[in-house]
């Protein structure tokens, strides 16, 4: 599993993968991929560390599981592939998206472009049993990901985290906020995105930040 990691993650994060957690993870993982349908594909398990390299992440979006639906998930918090029928919490996220910067709701759910900018779409948990959300919570994968954390922390430039929900909050002490910009409210879900995410205007308080610190913002248009 770790091989398809790549190099620059890898040196990163070469702790955490050497930890015992991690080795238990990968028989965990290979073992689930053995009797039931795990998302995403092995292939596209680090998606979004492909796309979005160690020196170029801007900001770090945290997400707490894969979508467990065929077709769905594909290695990016959030995310579906173009084609796919969005999830309920991507409508909400489109939905605040147009809100907050004026961007029409797009077709594709695919947010690879987004990903290509610097935005690491990071679930704290990387997969999920067909038909069974949260069902490989606890078997190891928080720990490679607060680490994952940790390292988008010590990058010497600053770094924006978005925050959605009371999980992902869990996860700010982690994060030196002297040093970074913490973006947080409730999550898009269909229970919760009407107590504090719509309105947050998350889209543009990133662009702040980011050009308040001399960045470019992130281009938050999307195909369709």
């Amino acid at each position: 599993m770790r091989e398809s990691l790549p190099e620059d993650w890898r040196e990163v994060l070469s702790e955490a993968l050497e930890a015992p957690s991690f080795k238990e993870l990968e028989r965990f993982v290979a073992r689930e991929r053995r009797e039931h349908t795990v998302y995403p594909s092995e292939e596209e398990l680090f998606s979004a560390f492909r796309l979005t390299p160690y020196e170029r992440v801007r900001v770090l979006l945290l997400g707490q599981d894969p979508y467990h639906g065929p077709g769905q998930a594909h290695g990016l918090a959030f995310s579906v592939r173009p084609g796919v029928p969005l999830p309920r919490s991507l409508v909400n996220i489109f939905k605040e998206l147009e809100s907050d910067v004026g961007l029409p709701p797009p077709a594709s759910g695919s947010l690879v472009p987004w990903a290509r900018q610097g935005v690491l779409l990071l679930n704290a948990v990387l997969t999920v049993r067909d038909g069974e959300p949260n069902s490989h919570e606890g078997h190891g994968w928080e720990e490679f990901t607060d680490a994952v954390i940790r390292a988008v922390g010590a990058k010497p430039e600053p770094v924006v985290f978005l925050l959605w929900g009371a999980y992902a909050r869990k996860k700010k002490k982690l994060i030196d906020t002297r040093r970074h910009v913490v973006v947080e409210s409730a999550h898009p879900s269909p229970l919760s995105a009407s107590n504090g995410f719509f309105g947050s205007r998350p889209f543009s308080q990133i662009n702040a930040a980011l050009e308040a610190r001399g960045q470019a913002p992130i281009d938050w248009r999307l195909a369709g």
